[in-house]
């Protein structure tokens, strides 16, 4: 069986400003779009080699509010020192919000920043086991 792939789908409030974000800061690249498909409008974004990708969309009959917690987040696993540092350097140069994580965990090897719609993404050195 072949590895699934992950797509993590939400609404959005500035295609814009995530485009800075996702793919400015953190270098990911638009892979696709959409518009009026079925009445949306949609982007889908990700890393060329990775089995996940993100999509984000618009619909004029549906007001997206800001509504995640501080515990809405993605966290990405950088597990060498210089290419971590290389990811925090990308986010800040792209005029991503730097903020504090909630969770201590999180604020011990890694970097934290807020996209437009307040879900967090966390850039954390370490590798990832099970």
């Amino acid at each position: 069986m072949s590895a699934p792939v992950l797509r993590v789908a939400r609404p959005t409030l500035d295609f814009e400003l995530l485009r800075r974000f996702y793919c400015d800061g953190l270098g990911f690249e638009l892979s696709s779009s959409f518009s009026d498909h079925v009445g949306f409008d949609g982007w889908i974004l990700g890393h060329p080699r990775a089995l996940y990708h993100l999509e984000f969309t618009r619909h004029p009959d549906v007001k997206v509010v800001r509504s995640p917690t501080h515990e809405h987040q993605l966290v990405f696993y950088l597990p060498g020192l210089a290419e971590w540092r290389v990811a925090v350097a990308r986010m800040r140069a792209a005029g991503c919000t730097e903020v504090e994580a909630f969770n201590p965990w999180w604020r011990e090897r890694g970097a934290t920043f807020e996209d437009a719609d307040g879900y967090r993404v966390v850039l954390f050195n370490a590798e990832w086991s099970r």
